[in-house]
């Protein structure tokens, strides 16, 4: 298992929170958002997925991945 924390830009609140940890549980990863950060903690497999499929499945909710 793999970790990366991402610094994402455009997340207030409890729907960004659930939008970001959801696109991500679809690619078969677990994220925790950290709001007061702006930061997104992904654990994933690095074998099966890769940190631009993460990036861009994030960006597709309409965040920034900086």
């Amino acid at each position: 298992m793999s970790t990366i924390t991402l610094k994402v830009q455009g997340m207030s609140c409890g729907h960004c929170v659930n939008s970001v940890e959801g696109a991500v549980k679809g690619l078969g990863a677990n994220a925790k958002v950290d709001l007061a950060s702006g930061s997104v903690t992904v654990d994933y497999e690095a074998a099966k997925l890769s940190v631009d499929a993460i990036k861009e499945a994030i960006e597709d909710q309409g965040y920034d991945v900086v």
